[in-house]
């Protein structure tokens, strides 16, 4: 793994990939939805945000991939297998964005849980800039 750009606000930084661990990015979202402040992270193919609510995700937006890992405040457990070389998460389900709209479907169950009030707009406009779509 070469350099991954890590992007935190308006201000970016270069890791290289020895020095990544994707649990200290998981962490660092998870304090900011715990001080309700709305923040937006994207490593590589990942997105990570927090919102004013207190909730917080991870999103792999190729595969429409998501786990939550804040909620109200309170950091969720995540399972992340993070070596020198990858890293690997045990994804909950599956996420959607129709606009003002974040839809999640957790795997295990099938339930669906429909959120108003994320900035749906910015994660759709980092999406398509990281990947190129939306």
């Amino acid at each position: 793994m070469g350099r991954l750009r890590i992007k935190r606000g308006p201000g970016k930084r270069e890791v290289r990939g020895k020095d990544f661990r994707l649990a200290d990015e998981v962490r660092y979202i998870q304090r900011r939805a715990a001080q309700n402040d709305s923040r937006i992270v994207s490593i590589g193919s990942l997105l990570l945000f927090s919102t004013e609510t207190g909730d917080a995700w991870m999103l792999d937006p190729a595969d429409h991939l998501a786990i939550p890992i804040a909620r109200q405040g309170a950091a969720l457990a995540v399972h992340i297998e993070d070596t020198d070389m990858n890293f690997a998460v045990a994804w909950t389900g599956n996420y959607q964005i129709d606009g003002d709209l974040f839809i999640y479907r957790d795997r295990d169950s099938g339930n669906t849980r429909s959120i108003f009030g994320y900035p749906t707009q910015r994660i759709a406009q980092q999406i398509s800039e990281t990947l190129g779509k939306a």
